[in-house]
């Protein structure tokens, strides 16, 4: 008799199905681990930095000149210089860097710390101090379960690299945001509050973040705390220049974005409405309404009492400082990436909230990367600043969200499924 032998179909099932579930487990455990997500990070902060420092210098043909890849760094760290040096921050320093110093004095002051090492490893040391800031304010974070936090961070390594590749401060402005949020959660105001202040001599929209606020008692306090830290920061660089140049400074600034603030559209709404409709629109008639909007949902303090609320008004002040933003670029969407996936998680598990984290995933993320096909990138998204829809639509739910909190789940049930 012969005997063939076969395979048996529930057995190979079975098998494949435990295959499954080793790999699943072994996936939440690295999402899971904060420290393996931190060295993940810093593994990307160290490379885009080694990128920067062996890419082959660009050529500018309008000034006729060669900068290196990591312009932006160069422009941050020799501002410093010109403030010791009594300068005018304000101003082209084409033999040096490409472009102008954008930042407060304060912001300057800082960067001397830099200043102290030679770029490949200054270079190196900013990237990290972005990704980390980054890092510490995400698992800073309440209500999300460690997974959820490392699957964040994962989730936006994509826009990550894309402002560390190009030396941007982008990551190290979320992080203030957030951290401060986790701090005014814990009752850490005096903290918080310098937190907020920081980013808004890294970019004056960290204003915003002074909204969240509203939701937390002793108000008269925390402004007490603000004028302080507003103080302290603006007089730091007085360890350098008299008051008389730091005056002047800040006059020249003040003039430098005045003039920016004409200049462009970019990655934004006003950049929407310019490349679809070729409107010249007046940016305040675009501003002034996205402000009232932002605004909205605070008024119903009623809800101020409920994390989830709270949690989505951070999203949105992290979203709306870009699509907002007539300067904004790819490399600052880190800033609304990460307010994105901290409303996804804490949101309505729902096709619709999914689709949309997808949409923008896909379209903000991966649309700046070699995966995006080529000439959708060239023929479609840059041209019609596509990166920037997806934000303003989740924006948009954010604020349905937050009116209608009764149908999102509340973050405890959402984290206890975890």
């Amino acid at each position: 008799m012969l005997w063939i032998a076969t395979a048996n179909p529930t057995h190979t099932n079975l098998q494949e199905a435990t295959d499954m579930s080793t790999i699943k487990t072994g996936l939440n455990k690295i999402i899971s681990n904060k420290l393996i997500i931190g060295f993940i990070l810093t593994i990307f902060a160290i490379t885009a930095g080694v990128q920067s420092i062996l890419k082959k210098s660009e050529f500018y043909p309008e000034v006729n000149k060669t900068y290196t890849h990591y312009n932006n760094y160069i422009i941050f760290k020799n501002s410093f210089t010109h403030l010791s040096e009594h300068k005018d921050l304000y101003q082209m320093y084409p033999e040096e860097h490409w472009d102008l110093y954008k930042y407060s004095p304060t912001f300057s002051f800082f960067m001397g710390i830099f200043s102290l090492f030679p770029d490949s490893i200054g270079l190196c040391l900013w990237n990290l101090l972005n990704a980390l800031a980054l890092f510490f304010a995400v698992y800073a974070l309440p209500y999300l379960s460690p997974k959820q936090k490392g699957f964040a961070l994962l989730l936006c390594v994509f826009e990550l690299m894309t402002s560390m590749q190009n030396s941007q401060s982008n990551a190290l402005m979320a992080g203030l945001l957030i951290l401060s949020f986790a701090l005014m959660e814990k009752n850490k105001f005096f903290l918080a509050v310098l937190c907020i202040v920081s980013s808004m001599y890294i970019k004056i929209f960290g204003i915003v973040g002074m909204s969240l606020f509203l939701f937390y008692p002793d108000k008269w306090k925390n402004a007490l705390y603000s004028v302080f830290w507003i103080i302290l920061l603006f007089l730091l660089p007085l360890f350098v220049i008299d008051f008389n140049q730091l005056l002047f400074l800040y006059k020249s600034w003040g003039h430098l974005l005045s003039n920016d603030y004409q200049s462009a559209y970019s990655l934004s709404v006003v950049g929407l409405i310019n490349t679809w409709f070729h409107l010249d629109i007046n940016k305040n008639l675009v501003l002034i309404p996205g402000i009232i909007l932002f605004m909205i949902p605070f008024i119903f303090t009623k809800k101020y009492s409920e994390s989830t609320f709270r949690t989505l008004a951070l999203a949105s002040v992290l979203i709306w400082i870009i699509i907002f933003n007539h300067k904004a670029e790819s490399p600052t969407f880190i800033v609304a990436m990460i307010g994105i996936c901290i409303w996804f998680f804490i949101s309505k598990p729902d096709k619709i909230n999914l689709s949309l984290f997808l949409f923008a995933f896909i379209l903000t993320s991966l649309s700046a990367t070699d995966l995006f096909p080529k000439i959708i990138r060239d023929t479609w998204v840059k041209p019609y600043a596509l990166k920037a829809l997806p934000c303003v639509i989740i924006w948009f739910k954010i604020l349905y969200d937050m009116i209608s909190l009764h149908t999102v789940h509340g973050i405890e049930k959402l984290t206890a499924k975890e």
